[in-house]
């Protein structure tokens, strides 16, 4: 019988590495690539967050591997690869969603403060996706899915450091589509405003009218959820995308560059 169109968004028996997999979009990914057939090596600093998640992953049937740590770590990284080798035999999938960097005004940016940014948000990503890759190149192919941000394709004042690195992870996407293809395929998922752990706590703290300002600016009306994103992230791995390497997929609901406005001050010869 030939395969259901359905059949091409199902990942069956292969299995994935999810970082910051402990809450929101990385949660939310390891979940559904279970739903899609798949076993899901996830990774965070918090081990209950974790345990939680491989819970409701084996409760779909699937196998979890946890392994606390950060990604930060490179030696962290290199055992991720090694224990989901010693563990399953395979990998198939690397979805790098650990990342992010407080926002920092340019008057009181450093240079110490780029070189984090750069080191979690490419560096990071860039050393996974190394290791990974000569077994992601076995077999018939895998997938990797860099999770960036819609601020590192626009220039927002107070987002100097989270933009830049996001705008060179989006890079690092490209070029290494073009090293891995055809046998890996490398896409972004550019999220807009999610409505995760962190970003509803934060909006709690202010009034009702910025959330709602937020809709307004939003032409989908609403703030994104991970499952959002999780979905995105599930058909770039699966083979209903098997086309598509090297891009940069915006899943904003079509937000307003100042979906959350910053008053921040124009600057003068006396402010740097």
């Amino acid at each position: 019988m030939p395969e259901s169109l359905l059949d091409r968004f199902r990942i069956t028996d292969q299995v994935a590495i999810v970082t910051g997999a402990g809450k929101g979009i990385g949660a939310a990914t390891a979940l559904m690539f279970a739903e899609a057939g798949a076993d899901v090596v996830i990774t965070a600093r918090t081990l209950s967050d974790l345990e939680d998640v491989a819970q409701q992953v084996r409760a779909r049937g699937r196998r979890a591997l946890t392994l606390v740590g950060d990604v930060n770590d490179l030696d962290h990284l290199a055992s991720l690869v090694a224990v989901t080798m010693a563990e399953f035999g395979r990998l198939d999938i690397l979805v790098n969603n650990a990342g992010g960097t407080a926002p920092v005004p340019f008057a009181e940016l450093r240079a110490d403060h780029l070189t984090r940014a750069l080191h979690f948000n490419v560096v990071a990503p860039f050393e996974l996706s190394r290791l990974a890759a000569p077994h992601l190149l076995t077999g018939e192919g895998g997938a990797i899915v860099n999770i960036s941000s819609m601020a590192g394709v626009k220039a927002n004042r107070g987002m100097f450091g989270h933009s830049l690195t996001k705008a060179a992870l989006n890079q690092l996407t490209k070029v290494l589509a073009a090293e891995l293809a055809p046998r890996v395929r490398v896409n972004a998922v550019l999220p807009g405003a999610i409505e995760t752990d962190a970003l509803r706590r934060y909006l709690d703290t202010l009034p009702d009218a910025v959330r709602e300002g937020m809709r307004d600016r939003t032409a989908m009306r609403r703030n994104g959820t991970p499952e959002d994103i999780a979905a995105a992230v599930l058909y770039l791995v699966s083979p209903a995308s098997g086309w598509i390497t090297g891009k940069l997929h915006e899943v904003d609901g079509s937000a307003n560059p100042e979906i959350l406005p910053r008053r921040i001050p124009d600057l003068g010869p006396g402010d740097l």
